[in-house]
């Protein structure tokens, strides 16, 4: 009990001299040095390693004194990325903390500052670990679940530049893993991460991505599946995903021969399909095109 007393005053004594107090600026000087001494002594990574021992308010304050000092800079250096760069077992140490209840949202919370810097970002990206995002999602506690879900969303989406590249390597390992969640027994694992597919596909740095997901007539069918659930939410996303393939002017045999097969049906479905959004002008102008698009449709 002394122990963890004394840890969480030193905790707050950091804190302090990082953000300063409401009446005076952090001395920059002294940050310089309790920086260097963090590197030095491999306490940053100490801290992390023992996050569970570290009572309530001192896991709060270990995140709020991580975030600070890896937003340091000095002209365009940023030292705290450097040395995390250089000690990349830090990030997958914050990873792993979703296994852990008691301190997942905090490492969330400094896994996602750690993501805003690219080069961080990329060692996450590329490395093994990745994957076990899929299992993070899919969590039964809620809590942990949607955290983990928003560190995921932000890895696919911050760096545009990055993220092609890295969907481009790993297409088939990743969008096998991703069909999965479309599959969820969670209704908001799925819901989150159609949206997100719709957002990857649709956004113009992943253009080959998008080429290459609405050219698989097993994604067609999966869409127009996910028309036909039970939930109004689920419908609307997956009908973002199917109009990709519907509008695509190069869309290949496989895909026009399952639009062809489905000629009058998917005409039908779609006059009749969330009548109720009147107020959405944008989603009845594309349904009508869609329809248009459905209905012109030629055997080749």
């Amino acid at each position: 009990e002394q122990a963890s007393e004394e840890v969480s005053k030193s905790l707050q004594a950091m804190k302090e001299i990082l953000c300063g107090t409401t009446d005076k600026e952090p001395p920059t000087e002294i940050v310089a040095q309790l920086a260097q001494e963090l590197y030095n002594s491999g306490l940053l990574v100490t801290l992390i390693a023992n996050l569970q021992l570290i009572d309530f308010e001192g896991k709060k304050d270990v995140s709020q004194i991580f975030n600070n000092i890896l937003r340091r800079q000095i002209g365009t250096r940023s030292p705290t990325v450097e040395y995390i760069s250089a000690h990349p077992h830090i990030l997958f140490m914050l990873l792993k903390g979703y296994e852990s209840p008691n301190i997942a949202l905090r490492c969330g919370i400094m896994l996602r500052e750690c993501i805003r810097h690219e080069p961080l970002a990329k060692i996450v990206l590329f490395s093994e670990q990745f994957r076990d995002f899929f299992k993070y999602v899919e969590m039964s506690t809620f809590d942990i679940a949607s955290d983990a879900f928003a560190t995921f969303k932000d890895l696919l989406t911050r760096h545009k530049l990055l993220v092609a590249e890295f969907l481009e390597q790993n297409y088939d390992a990743i969008f096998e893993d991703y069909e999965k969640l479309l599959h969820s027994e969670n209704y908001v694992t799925k819901r989150q991460s159609l949206k997100l597919l719709g957002e990857l596909i649709l956004d113009r740095h992943n253009f080959a991505i998008m080429t290459k997901y609405i050219s698989k007539p097993e994604n067609l069918k999966l869409m127009m599946n996910l028309l036909r659930d039970k939930s109004p939410n689920i419908q609307f996303e997956a009908f973002h995903v199917f109009k990709v393939f519907v509008a695509s002017p190069n869309k290949t045999q496989p895909i026009v021969e399952i639009l062809l097969k489905n000629q009058p049906k998917l005409i039908e479905f779609l006059s009749n399909f969330q009548k109720e959004r009147t107020d959405d002008e944008q989603f009845t102008d594309e349904k009508n095109y869609l329809i248009k698009q459905i209905r012109d449709l030629k055997k080749p």
